[in-house]
């Protein structure tokens, strides 16, 4: 029993001779767990900062589409008020002009057109002020 006793024993003071020689620390030194925890705590600080980039990126993406989608919106809207403000102009001045007689059968048909087309532009402006 005893000769098995300092063979252990011999042995735990070889194996803690052998640790230390060859760099191992043992684990109940607070040094290492203060590095330990150090080395895992800036680990999940740089993950944390990673993540906040990319939540930043994200963000600055969807401001810049918000955006690009107000400012189409809003050249929609524009493009819409110049044609019907145009169509109503030019309806006010053929009235005008056929209401005191100064339109000939060509210049009436000439102005239908012209007020069909308007139209036309009109109802464009009014569906991609829609799909804006």
């Amino acid at each position: 029993m005893k000769k098995i006793f300092l063979t252990l024993v011999f042995l735990g003071l070889v194996y803690h001779g052998n640790a230390q020689e060859i760099g191992i620390k043992e684990t109940n030194d607070p040094s290492l767990i203060k590095s330990i925890e150090q080395k895992s705590a800036t680990k999940k600080h740089k993950k944390e900062l990673k993540k906040s980039r990319d939540q930043q990126k994200k963000a600055k993406k969807s401001q810049k589409k918000a955006e690009k989608a107000l400012n189409k919106k809003k050249r929609a809207q524009k493009t819409f008020d110049k044609t019907t403000k145009k169509l109503e102009s030019n309806q006010k001045t053929y009235e005008t002009l056929k209401s005191r007689g100064r339109l000939s059968p060509i210049d009436d048909e000439k102005w239908l057109k012209k007020l069909e087309r308007l139209n036309k532009d009109v109802e464009k402006a009014g569906i991609k002020l829609r799909k804006a």
